[in-house]
């Protein structure tokens, strides 16, 4: 695709039309300093000298523009998702190993398999997981630990608050991306202290070797942690730190003309940490919630305190989000294709 700016200094390179058929009706050669006549060929080559300079310039102002931290707010449509296998995507991370590369999931009633999904929305590998039984995989992270690169599946949903335990898989990141086949390096059952629930969003705080997990259907919504790396392979409970403060509240006019989006739209579907481990990120239906926390404060009272609200572009179902590996922006989409994926700058 071409620079931005570059169709702008074609357009201001070409002549009026009237001019432009004057020129192609024009002898071929033209006139030069001792009145010499140089052949057309070589207007041509002035021509193509001009344009790969004019190109060669859009592409330096476009790549710097890249390279400069986007600015607050901004919303970029990085891709479509468009392969039918990607039809019911609920969990995204950005590839720590791979620059450019999402990984991605689908949920329940599909195969256990990771896609690796390139920036623009195409896919380019799917990795099978073995030795695990899928049931509802709602989320996942990327993160560096010990310096090898992982991610995290979360094995958590409930929509029938029926499930006595649930799981967490942690795959190493694969050296190439291709077809292949993985197995974790480890896996975390677990469950909640007081009852089943649904939990669609979870994270990992790498610094404090902790598991976040976001409850999805209470208000407010609740936030427990696991440990990372528990000794053993013994059914850990989920410890309850506190609750999220600041999801908005529907209004009176769309509680009456909609009261099932009245219902969801605050309903907590994903959930990262960012590289730097200074901001919980939540997503909801309809809004983008940004945690921050001081260096003094842990988790229970970053979520305590007012985050940054902000409403999501347009997506059909907002069901995965993830920090870019490095934490300039976020990325979003949704599930049922065609899905758009967002770059969206905190």
């Amino acid at each position: 695709m071409a620079a931005p700016g570059a169709h702008a200094m074609l357009s201001a390179m070409s002549p009026a039309s009237e001019r432009h058929a004057e020129r192609v009706a024009a002898p071929a050669v033209s006139a030069v300093p001792g009145g010499a006549r140089a052949p057309r060929r070589w207007r041509w080559l002035a021509a193509g000298a001009l344009l790969a300079a004019a190109l060669a310039g859009g592409w330096m102002l476009w790549r710097a523009h890249r390279a400069q931290p986007p600015a607050p707010g901004t919303r970029e449509l990085a891709g479509m998702l468009l392969d039918p296998q990607l039809s019911e995507i609920s969990g995204l991370a950005a590839s720590r190993r791979h620059p450019g590369v999402l990984w991605m999931h689908d949920d329940g009633g599909n195969p256990e398999r990771l896609f690796a999904v390139a920036e623009n929305g195409d896919r380019l590998a799917t990795a099978r997981i073995e030795g695990v039984i899928k049931t509802d995989w709602e989320d996942m992270a990327a993160f560096e630990l010990d310096g090898r690169h992982y991610l995290l599946i979360a094995d958590t949903g409930d929509n029938g608050g029926l499930r006595r335990s649930l799981q967490l898989h942690i795959i190493e990141e694969p050296d190439r991306i291709e077809n292949a086949r993985l197995k974790p390096a480890w896996s975390i059952a677990f469950r909640w202290p007081d009852g089943a629930r649904d939990c669609e969003a979870v994270a990992v705080d790498v610094a404090r070797r902790q598991v976040l997990l976001i409850s999805k259907k209470r208000q407010p919504p609740e936030l427990f942690s696991l440990p990372l790396m528990p000794a053993g392979n013994a059914l850990q409970t989920a410890t309850r730190l506190g609750d999220l403060a600041g999801i908005p509240e529907p209004d009176a006019q769309l509680r009456q003309n909609n009261p099932f989006r009245a219902r969801i739209q605050g309903q907590v579907t994903a959930a990262d940490v960012s590289p730097d481990g200074r901001t919980l990120a939540v997503m909801t239906y309809r809004y983008l919630l940004l945690y921050p926390r001081q260096p003094q404060q842990d988790w229970a009272q970053a979520v305590a305190g007012a985050p940054r609200v902000s409403e999501l572009p347009w997506l059909p179902q907002a069901e995965a989000l993830g920090w870019s590996a490095d934490g300039r922006f976020l990325y979003a989409t949704g599930e049922f294709i065609p899905a758009p994926l967002y770059r969206i700058a905190p």
